[in-house]
């Protein structure tokens, strides 16, 4: 069985990775911008998992696990931190969450 160097395999979370930056830097919703942080993370974890099988260590896996855990208390917060920011303000526009400074 042949196995595939290490450059090859890093591609794939480095693309998402950028694809999730753009997705912060180029949207202005604050829905596409969660599911950008949710990409990225996704890579992070991605890399951890492509690394402890490149040394044969269990650690990426548990690192995975952590980053999964990190991805869900992310995404609860956000999505009441929106859904607050939609009922005062009705839109959803990062722009617009200036408004909220005290």
């Amino acid at each position: 069985m042949t196995t595939i160097p290490l450059d090859h395999v890093l591609i794939l979370p480095v693309l998402l990775f950028a694809l999730g930056v753009i997705g912060v830097l180029v949207r202005r919703n604050l829905v596409f911008i969660l599911m950008s942080i949710e990409i990225m993370l996704n890579a992070a974890g991605l890399m951890f998992i492509i690394a402890g099988a490149r040394w044969g260590q269990p650690d990426g896996q548990v690192m995975f696990l952590l980053v999964l855990t990190l991805a869900a208390a992310e995404v609860s917060v956000g999505l009441a931190l929106i859904i607050r920011i939609r009922h005062r303000l009705t839109t959803l526009d990062s722009d617009a969450a200036d408004l909220l400074q005290g």
